[in-house]
């Protein structure tokens, strides 16, 4: 089950929920989808098994795309087009050098014709583009935190959204701050 929280400091967290399971996860990744435009970047932050490309799973399960959807940690980047966008997954954990990025000629992906969903952008830092919204997962017992921060307008809208279509499955209110 998700339960909505208010984050406990001034991180500039948009809001929070604890997903109790990996389908809770994907529960989260479906509320995203809606939320979602041409043009943004979505950094997304976590160890590994925290649940990154279970969200994206999510998202684009929500989006209608129903083959397999995998981690694009050897391929860095599994390109789909689906209902009406361009959703871009990137992963950059293997990466040994940032100038990776720029030799792989992978910027042209960010002109904003598509959404960018990225794990370990830090890798690729500092030639990603900045991110709209950042989605940090952390493991807790069996479950895990999500935390969303919006980092521009776009990304305030976006959260806004997601924030909404989560309290509408819960069919309660997010607890004010």
């Amino acid at each position: 089950m998700i339960e909505l929280v208010h984050p406990a400091d001034d991180s500039g967290c948009a809001f929070g929920a604890h997903l109790q399971s990996d389908e809770d996860t994907l529960a989260a990744g479906a509320a995203l989808a809606p939320a979602l435009r041409a043009g943004l970047v979505i950094y997304l932050i976590g160890d590994l098994g925290a649940g990154k490309t279970t969200l994206v799973r999510g998202v684009l399960r929500a989006l209608g795309y129903g083959e397999k959807v995998k981690s694009p940690t050897y391929t860095l980047i599994e390109p789909y087009i689906v209902s009406r966008l361009h959703l871009y997954h990137f992963d950059f954990y293997r990466f040994t050098a940032p100038e990776e990025f720029l030799d792989a000629g992978l910027d042209e992906y960010y002109s904003g014709e598509g959404v960018c969903m990225v794990e370990w952008p830090d890798k690729a830092a500092p030639y990603l583009a900045a991110a709209d919204v950042e989605v940090n997962l952390t493991v807790e017992g069996a479950g895990r935190l999500l935390e969303l921060t919006a980092r521009t307008e776009a990304g305030r809208l976006c959260a806004n959204d997601m924030k909404a279509n989560l309290e509408r499955h819960l069919n309660r209110p997010c607890p004010p701050g």
